[in-house]
């Protein structure tokens, strides 16, 4: 066979070898890139814009009256009912006065379905003002503020430092409680949401 015949014989076998090894090499290429790469974290969207809340402070110390307040979007249930709290233990930046005595913190915060539990430190016992009405303005601040801006609450349990039994000098929170907007002046709008209130047990001996 001639040298010129050789050649090409040679060439032909030697092509589809160097494609399958190109090929092959590729692969391994992009497998090696790939196990060197760090992995990218999903991008989680973040909520934007303002969300209007409603919160209850004291109007002419025998009433509860709404103020409107813009907070920052949030996405979690727990943390969105417990900065709407912080904001009520803030204070009013309008004409109403405060319906939190000072020095009350939110210790914890928990829902459970329809039933948000509020855990305060024993300060809000303590510097509550003596009274039926303050004790009723105060609870009720709580329970109307949390029912009006999370509708799917119904219940709120009021605890103090942890106790599933708390009694205030009038009222008996052991049970959970219901909103009660008759305490609001002026009456609510009549598409607001109304409930029957169950009102807190009386202590016995007290009026």
């Amino acid at each position: 066979m001639a040298p010129s015949s050789r050649k090409r014989i040679n060439i032909s076998l030697l092509i589809p070898f160097l494609i399958v090894a190109l090929v092959f090499g590729a692969t391994i290429w992009k497998k090696y890139r790939a196990s060197r790469e760090l992995p990218v974290a999903p991008q989680v969207q973040q909520p934007v814009g303002k969300r209007a809340v409603v919160l209850f402070f004291v109007a002419d110390g025998t009433r509860l009256a709404r103020e409107a307040r813009e907070l920052d979007q949030c996405n979690d249930a727990v943390a969105c009912l417990k900065e709407v709290l912080e904001e009520l233990v803030n204070g009013p930046v309008g004409e109403f006065d405060e319906s939190l005595p000072d020095g009350t913190a939110i210790n914890s915060v928990r829902v459970d379905g329809n039933l948000a539990s509020v855990d305060l430190n024993k300060a809000f016992t303590e510097a509550l003002q003596s009274g039926s009405s303050a004790e009723m303005l105060a609870v009720y601040s709580i329970v109307d503020t949390i029912a009006t801006n999370f509708p799917q609450i119904a219940k709120v349990k009021l605890t103090i430092d942890g106790d599933e039994k708390s009694i205030l000098r009038h009222l008996d929170l052991s049970d959970p409680l219901v909103p009660d907007y008759t305490l609001e002046l002026p009456p609510p709008h009549p598409s607001a949401k109304t409930a029957v209130p169950a009102k807190s047990k009386p202590i016995k001996g007290q009026p």
